[in-house]
């Protein structure tokens, strides 16, 4: 296994310590990041917690900065330039989509049932 030096603050190498042999575990967790700038996610949960009605749900769509985005991620696939990093936001977007799609397909009786 490589072997890395760094120069850290006596604050952090006290807490470093006493991670003991968890360090190359914790660094690795440090260094994934989510797929998707966690304001998407929060954009999403936020509208599931306020309780949408059926017709909430059918018109519940990505916000303007969303589309862009994924427009530019869409347009750089088909264009065969994605990152790796891009990729994978693509296909966390692909996930999300699919989850929006299940939710809306859940609420749809609500909307087609009459009273």
């Amino acid at each position: 296994m490589p072997k890395i030096t760094i120069e850290v603050p006596k604050e952090l190498s006290l807490a470093l310590a006493q991670v003991g042999d968890r360090l190359p575990e914790l660094l690795a967790l440090s260094l994934q990041q989510p797929a998707l700038p966690a304001h998407i996610y929060r954009y999403i949960l936020n509208f599931l917690a306020s309780k949408p009605t059926p017709e909430q749900i059918a018109a519940f769509g990505p916000t303007p900065e969303m589309q862009e985005r994924l427009r530019t991620l869409l347009g750089r696939s088909k264009a065969g330039e994605l990152t790796p990093a891009e990729q994978i936001e693509l296909d966390e977007y692909e996930r999300i989509e699919h989850l929006v799609i299940m939710i809306k397909a859940s609420s749809l009786p609500y909307l087609t049932s009459t009273p």
